[in-house]
């Protein structure tokens, strides 16, 4: 894992606070100061700031998070807008987000204080739910496209403006349901299994139709349920028992692709 990532996934610190640790010289792996932004932590590295050494947690805790519209998604905004981090509890200022929601977009947001279940879950195929409101109406073109997916070799349309990824491969929709067709707004819920920037956005876009809300309310079975915007919970026993199952069989399946 890369260094800046490492000690933000662990300390309170942003990537771009850790790049800054990393340039000042604040930083080392063992006895040896770190300056190089690109160098990788290993297994078993014994990372330090400011003489500290930085904690790794084995055990796992994972909250849910009901985003409003209006917050980024990360640690520091360099243009001072508000971010989760402005909102969560203190206690939760270590925690990483599994995943993303834009500012315009609200709803389910996981996070956890372990960096190996973040990504796990991050790279999984497990189900994300949502309820689209998109201004136009469906077509059979967009059905289709739902339901055999997309691939398009210019999906700038509906990305973030910084964006570098332009080519992008939509999977098929694991289910839809048009709730509202109308040629003013239409109404939606949406299953994939991808967390792609912004892919519903550049989903819709690709048929001219903005998406004016966006509204997540389940990640692998966790649903947002009744808890109010801008409040979190801590998984369920049942939950938690559910998602130790998942890593416990994803391990698994890496171990015999190694083996195999």
């Amino acid at each position: 894992m890369r260094i800046n990532k490492y000690i933000s996934h662990n300390t309170k610190y942003s990537r771009r606070e850790a790049d800054e640790l990393i340039k000042e010289g604040r930083v080392k792996i063992g006895h040896k100061v770190v300056t190089d932004l690109s160098t990788q932590v290993e297994p078993g590295d014994r990372v330090f700031v400011n003489g500290k050494p930085v904690k790794v947690q084995h055990k796992f805790t994972v909250i849910v998070y009901n985003k409003p519209k209006g917050e980024l998604v990360t640690k520091r905004d360099d243009r001072g807008r508000r971010t989760i981090y402005d909102t969560l509890p203190k206690k939760f200022a270590h925690f990483i987000p599994i995943g993303r929601l834009d500012f315009a977009s609200e709803g389910l947001l996981l996070l956890t204080d372990s960096p190996k279940v973040a990504s796990a879950l991050m790279e999984s195929e497990l189900e994300r739910v949502y309820y689209l409101k998109i201004k136009g109406s469906v077509t059979p073109q967009m059905e289709e496209a739902m339901r055999e997916g997309l691939f398009l070799e210019d999906a700038s349309k509906g990305a973030h403006e910084k964006s570098k990824e332009k080519s992008m491969r939509f999977a098929p929709f694991r289910a839809y349901k048009i709730i509202k067709n109308s040629p003013t707004f239409s109404k939606l819920k949406v299953v994939i299994s991808e967390g792609k920037n912004r892919e519903l956005r550049r989903f819709f876009a690709h048929f001219d139709r903005d998406v004016l809300d966006l509204k997540r309310v389940s990640f692998g079975g966790v649903d947002l349920g009744m808890l109010k915007e801008g409040k979190t919970r801590y998984l369920t026993s049942k939950e938690y028992e559910d998602l130790r199952k998942y890593l416990k069989e994803l391990e698994k399946k890496e171990k015999n692709s190694k083996n195999g």
